[in-house]
């Protein structure tokens, strides 16, 4: 594989100045009880036998009994049978309603009333598409960063990699497309690996948490502290800008551009961000001399004080209907996650924060193992409770797709009842941001020919007491 060193980023780096699934969720409780039990002494009785298994090697020397103690001990006091057992409340959600994934609906109520939902083929096909997702952990045993002793982000680096996650996402869907899932039975794409490669832990990897912190800098990133949605935005807008003009608009870093948008110029003081279409276009076509560069736009947002206000909850989840959706970088206060999902007042998300070895995604992958870059549990917590500060990201492939884009933004601006989660006007001059009254005469918001035509614009202990979590 085509490596792409990284030697001087210093010198370019700024300060600061609806697809239609068919799924169903799961059944109510008392259906699902049997079930729920199976699935868990299935799980730990196959797990037994496979830790067992794996150490028979090294167990030569010591009874059957006391190796299968072993084994039963290792799996009970893993990370995955804490959660299970006793210190988070592990169950199937009874709801029948949609399920929202990254702007793919799944539709998970059967004709049944009384069908589980979680056999049926839409619940199947949530499923693959969710564990087929890019997740980017802690990691362990990786070069020092910089002249620290920071070996692991474990512990502080969940906004990182929460982050890369998003980022990731719209890697694959600019190079593989939405409908991409990871296959069980058949070689992977190599393309597969090379974006696995960019979120490597070294410097040659471009987006690695090692570039994030040196390109964060003036953002007040480090290794050992927490940081924040906006300056984790302000980062990536920065990396990105670097890596595409090292890479000389060749390669997967210059294969689409990052752009954030905020209303206000530090990005902390709260206010609906604006999306201005005329900066949009200078972004993407005037400064890249391309027909249109492909956009992953993040909107950094602060929706409260010490609890997000109620009235933007149902804005948040109307988000992941949009065909751009990539999904929310944040989570609860001081624990970052990467949100991808929703279901009534539920969100899905993938989660950083277990610590695993680095995996070296380097020359030949074609037997590297990669499953732990995906999630094999569905994970929920109610929405209501997340963080204030978030940020919220779309991939717009093209100048259609961007156009579509604003026409939804603007449908639900204006169904926000005054307080938007963002705006979209036409230039930085208009005082009046767009309605959907401006554009239903000829239901166009932007003339897709020269359709521009002078537009442009630390960590916290976790409280995992309402987290829902599902084995796959």
């Amino acid at each position: 594989m085509k490596g792409e060193g990284i030697h001087n980023l210093e010198c370019s780096f700024d300060s600061p100045k609806q697809l239609i699934g068919s799924v169903s969720f799961e059944a109510g409780p008392s259906s699902t009880k049997d079930y729920k039990a199976s699935v868990w002494s299935g799980f730990l009785v196959q797990s037994i036998f496979d830790t067992c298994n794996q150490s028979k090697n090294y167990t030569k020397k010591t009874s059957n009994t006391n190796g299968w103690t072993a084994a039963v001990r290792k799996v009970m006091y893993s990370g995955t049978m804490r959660r299970i057992f006793g210190l988070n409340r592990a169950s199937v959600s009874g709801s029948r309603t949609d399920i929202w994934l990254l702007g793919v609906c799944y539709r998970v109520a059967q004709d049944d009333p009384s069908a589980d939902p979680s056999q049926s083929e839409g619940y199947a096909a949530f499923v693959e598409d969710f564990s087929s997702r890019i997740c980017i952990t802690y990691r362990k045993g990786f070069a020092a960063i910089e002249d620290t002793k920071y070996t692991s982000d474990a512990g502080w680096g969940c906004m990182l990699r929460s982050s890369q996650m998003l980022v990731a996402q719209a890697l694959l869907v600019h190079q593989l497309g939405r409908s991409w899932r990871k296959a069980l039975d058949k070689p992977l794409e190599p393309t597969y690996f090379e974006i696995l490669h960019l979120f490597g832990d070294s410097m040659i990897s471009a987006y690695s948490i090692h570039n994030l912190l040196q390109a964060g800098k003036a953002y007040g990133l480090a290794p050992g502290s927490w940081v924040g949605p906006y300056a984790m935005c302000r980062t990536w807008e920065t990396l990105s800008r670097c890596m595409r003009k090292e890479s000389e608009n060749s390669g997967l870093t210059s294969a689409m551009s990052i752009y954030v948008v905020s209303g206000d110029e530090d990005g902390e003081r709260g206010g609906a961000p604006v999306v201005c279409i005329e900066d949009i276009y200078n972004h993407c076509v005037v400064s890249s001399n391309m027909d249109w560069t492909p956009l992953l736009l993040l909107v950094p947002l602060v929706l409260g004080l010490d609890k997000i206000n109620p009235r933007y909850l149902p804005l948040l989840g109307s988000t992941f209907t949009f065909p751009q959706s990539l999904g929310i970088l944040g989570g609860r206060p001081g624990v970052s996650t990467y949100i991808i999902g929703v279901q009534d007042e539920k969100a899905f998300y993938l989660d950083p924060h277990e610590t695993q070895p680095v995996v070296d995604i380097m020359g030949d992958c074609s037997e590297v193992d990669t499953s732990s870059f995906h999630c094999s549990i569905i994970r929920q917590f109610p929405l209501d409770s997340i963080d204030p500060s978030l940020a919220i990201g779309f991939y717009c492939r093209d100048e259609n797709d961007f156009a579509d884009f604003c026409s939804r933004a603007i449908e639900l601006a204006d169904q926000s009842n005054g307080a938007p989660l963002f705006t979209i006007t036409e230039t930085r001059k208009s005082a009046k941001s767009f309605s959907q009254n401006d554009i239903s005469s000829d239901n166009e918001m932007i003339n897709t020919d020269s359709q521009f035509n002078g537009v442009q614009r630390g960590e916290s202990t976790r409280d995992t007491q309402d987290e829902d979590w599902q084995f796959l």
